[in-house]
């Protein structure tokens, strides 16, 4: 198949001014780019009045968290704004490697009984992906909380030093055969703990192998700083790549994060570290983080035993009295799909209890396998920090089924673009090259992340008037088109890719 973008102007992807040109694709391949003349092709797509751009990279997603690379393999949410590349593995879950077939590390967010676990390793997992045809190119890190239960089941303790071998063993396995790297997710309840030598060790692993390590801060709110400090220190220390996912600016820290920022950018020629985060002012955190501390210190089976201890219970609700979460909605319940979209208010004054009473029934009803969203960021901040020269624009979301996708999956990378525009955070070559090239330079992805003769055809072509107002208008995914005038063509295209 031969594809003929006529008389666009391209945004090339490596932050320099756009040109008039045309682009010819060959099957998969950018064959040619420049003044085509009377190049001819099976399929003409008018580029007048258009930007073409390469796809755009979502450096932080969690189509795998919730199990809907299964459900959605098409994964229209992110074709639809102009995201062709997706990595997953994020949080320290991971859908392989898998020791025993089961995916503990990820039931906070998703089904898991929905799915028919057939691989263990990352090959076999990769495997079973490039039969479905996602119709996004996808990428994994592996997750260290997935190993280590595995490892050790729910018991929080530090792992001995034969443990430490094998993590070692089955991460150096699992990078061969085509993870992208490592990642943590040290502020959720069973790796909070997790001493920092550990962490270390197995980031060691990745310096002869190419990878890289994305964390999920130890703490977000009053120990942010402490937080953002270590992941430097291992920066500095193994010489990796490392990146914080989803680092936003929460109501009541601003301080303390413009403080985290100046730090990453006072350390960066020691330390390459950069951070993820999205353009709006909503968050989504597993129902169970909202319990005190001292609740959460066990696995799912003693939280809830803690939920159904009345004493406990109580000393829960008294705990939590002074806490502000903002407001919450219920974004998704497992088993119970009617409640999704409903505000924790709209549940607690159904069963006529107070919010936090309807609270802690929704974690026992839910089995607290429930995802909430917090209306919890600074977003005036958020939207400055997108200039960050260390940030990356990554949606953590899923694509979901028609109906049920959420908001960041529809209108991270268009608002972005948007706002670098309205704004005047930068200009739109500085923002593509933000989406495109800097993260395939950062994750290592060959030929991607370019409009480059030989790079496989992953193209975008949007609009962008006066008033900064994008819209995408065609999709190609390595050179099968995906997407034309916001209709689906294409759901099949993407790649399963591995490091090299």
């Amino acid at each position: 198949m031969t594809i003929l973008i006529k008389n666009a102007q391209v945004i090339d992807g490596n932050g320099k001014p756009a040109f008039k040109g045309d682009i010819f694709i060959r099957n998969n391949i950018i064959a040619e780019v420049g003044d085509l003349g009377r190049q001819s092709a099976e399929k003409v797509i008018p580029g007048a009045g258009l930007y073409a751009a390469p796809g755009f990279i979502d450096a932080a997603t969690s189509s795998d968290h919730y199990l809907t690379l299964f459900s959605n393999p098409e994964q229209q949410d992110f074709l639809f704004q102009g995201v062709t590349t997706t990595i997953a593995g994020m949080c320290g879950a991971s859908l392989a490697p898998l020791l025993y077939g089961e995916l503990e590390s990820v039931r906070k967010w998703g089904d898991t009984s929905a799915v028919n676990v057939n691989w263990h390793t990352i090959k076999e997992f990769l495997d079973v992906l490039q039969k479905r045809k996602l119709g996004v190119n996808f990428g994994t890190l592996i997750g260290h909380s997935t190993v280590r239960r595995a490892l050790i089941g729910e018991v929080i303790r530090d792992l001995t030093e034969g443990e430490l071998r094998v993590f070692e063993k089955i991460l150096s396995s699992s990078l061969e055969e085509g993870a992208f790297g490592f990642s943590s997710g040290l502020g959720y309840a069973h790796a909070h703990g997790t001493p920092y030598y550990e962490i270390k060790r197995l980031v060691s692993v990745l310096k002869n192998k190419g990878g890289i390590y994305a964390t999920h801060l130890r703490n977000e709110e009053a120990d942010l700083i402490p937080s953002v400090e270590e992941v430097i220190k291992i920066g500095k220390e193994t010489g990796i790549f490392s990146y914080i996912t989803h680092m936003c600016p929460l109501n009541g820290y601003e301080k303390s994060y413009e403080e985290a920022l100046e730090l990453l950018h006072k350390n960066f020629k020691e330390a390459d570290v950069y951070f993820t985060l999205f353009p709006f002012d909503v968050s989504r955190m597993p129902i169970y983080s909202l319990l005190p501390k001292w609740a959460k210190n066990g696995g799912f089976s003693v939280m809830l035993a803690n939920l159904e201890n009345t004493t406990l219970r109580k000393k829960i609700l008294h705990d939590m009295e002074t806490m502000d979460f903002g407001e919450i909605n219920i974004t998704f319940a497992h088993g119970h799909d009617y409640l999704r979209g409903k505000s924790l208010k709209e549940f607690a004054a159904i069963r006529e209890v107070s919010w936090l009473e309807g609270l802690l029934l929704l974690m026992r009803l839910t089995r607290l396998r429930a995802i909430l969203s917090s209306k919890n960021i600074n977003y005036p901040l958020a939207v400055k920090t997108l200039a960050h020269p260390q940030a990356l624009i990554g949606s953590s979301g899923a694509s979901f089924p028609s109906g049920t996708q959420g908001i960041e999956c529809q209108e991270t990378f268009s608002k972005f673009l948007h706002l670098s525009l309205k704004e005047n955070l930068m200009s739109l070559e500085s923002a593509i090259k933000k989406i495109t090239s800097l993260p395939a330079e950062k994750f290592h992805l060959k030929n991607r992340g370019l409009i480059k003769n030989g790079y496989f055809a992953d193209v975008v072509l949007f609009s962008a008037n006066a008033l900064g107002e994008i819209e995408i208008k065609h999709v190609f995914v390595n050179g099968k088109h995906a997407v034309s005038q916001k209709e689906l063509i294409s759901g099949t295209g993407g790649m399963i890719m591995q490091s090299s």
